[in-house]
């Protein structure tokens, strides 16, 4: 499917003339607690087609607010689904759009999923997930994180813009940054991609390097930068899908309540120097030579003429970014939870093996170290 992606400081002036291409009739507006503080808020009040907000669902989404949506959707008679928000956002209305045309009788995580004509718009108002590019969702089922991956969920139109940025909060602003970070170099080194993919998350490192200052100091011209960037990150991973670090961050976050952007960052430099410490363990098709030679690549890309460096280049920018402490003490208990927590099909796309035992001995020099200040390793 072809996306439209539009750059734009006017939402209305860029959405309001597709819903009219689309003879829509009746919004479902899904959105977070935060849709109320922005300008697009106001926007909407001049929006020519009614609309029907859905907001009743928690930052780790659920089965059974997606339920809900789905059982609003249907009898307010709505016909197209317009998202703004973050990621969560974005995956409660690809699966609203997913699960409106199957049987409700049934657990709709159970049915195949299909392409439906239901249009679907993302308006991202953060600048990490690029979800408004991808085809996948992550919802929860009975405490169980579910990956959920279809092209009929990417959104037929995602419009940028950076405004929304203006009033985001800094610390939401660094965490969000380094998830698209993350992403773009996960990508480019998973076993998935492809030359389009190199090329797409090479832009995004670029992009998001040069442009962090001026992004964190708050600059018009910056926010738009990483606005992109996270962008091109998202169609990387739609391309590749994510690796080992994403796969590993997603327990720190439910246990230790690390937001997701910040637990990817902190797990990045670990599986980074384990990479490089064993190239025997490639299962890259394409070989250790090509795997030591895209790692060279990355390192250069992020400033870094020795690969050896670069692990702790990102560990260094991690602990400059995020000062505050978090408690370091864990059970033993945490980290089998955290070991036995890890997506097999997530680790398949990383280039290098990681036994059970490798991801055991990861955890514990995340958490020795203390994922305040990951640096301490290095």
């Amino acid at each position: 499917m072809s996306q439209v992606i539009i750059r734009s400081r006017n939402v209305a002036q860029a959405l309001f003339p597709f819903l009219t291409k689309c003879k829509t009739e009746k919004i479902f507006l899904v959105c977070d607690s935060a849709f109320p503080f922005l300008k697009l808020s106001k926007e909407f009040e001049k929006c020519p087609v009614p609309y029907v907000i859905f907001n009743q669902f928690t930052p780790n989404p659920l089965y059974e607010d997606v339920c809900n949506g789905v059982d609003l959707f249907r009898k307010q008679g709505c016909d197209t689904i317009v998202a703004i928000g973050g990621g969560s956002t974005m995956d409660v209305a690809k699966c609203i759009k997913l699960f409106s045309t199957m049987d409700p009788t049934q657990n709709y995580l159970k049915q195949a999923l299909k392409e439906n004509h239901i249009p679907l718009i993302a308006i991202p108002t953060t600048s990490g997930t690029g979800s408004e590019s991808t085809r996948f969702a992550v919802i929860y089922y009975q405490s169980a994180k579910q990956s959920i991956s279809s092209p009929a969920a990417i959104p037929q139109m995602a419009i940028l813009d950076a405004g929304v940025l203006d009033t985001l909060p800094i610390y939401q602003k660094k965490c969000t940054m380094m998830d698209a970070l993350c992403q773009a170099i996960e990508s480019w080194w998973s076993v998935n991609s492809t030359e389009e993919s190199r090329t797409l998350s090479r832009q995004a490192v670029r992009m998001i390097l040069d442009a962090m200052d001026g992004y964190l100091a708050n600059r018009p011209e910056e926010n738009e930068a990483v606005l992109k960037a996270s962008n091109l990150a998202g169609q990387a991973i739609n391309i590749t899908q994510t690796t080992a670090a994403h796969a590993m961050s997603y327990k720190l976050t439910s246990l230790f309540g690390l937001p997701h952007g910040r637990a990817v960052a902190v797990c990045l430099p670990y599986v980074w120097q384990y990479m490089l410490e064993h190239p025997e363990h490639c299962v890259d098709a394409r070989g250790q030579a090509y795997l030591l030679e895209t790692l060279a690549d990355v390192s250069r890309e992020i400033g870094c003429s020795n690969l050896k460096d670069a692990p702790r280049r990102m560990a260094n920018l991690y602990a400059a970014l995020f000062q505050t402490e978090t408690p370091e003490n864990f059970r033993t208990e945490e980290l089998d939870l955290l070991v036995a927590s890890v997506n097999p099909v997530r680790l398949k796309n990383n280039p290098v093996a990681l036994s059970s035992e490798a991801i055991r001995s990861l955890y514990t020099c995340i958490l020795h170290a203390g994922i305040s200040s990951s640096n301490r390793a290095f």
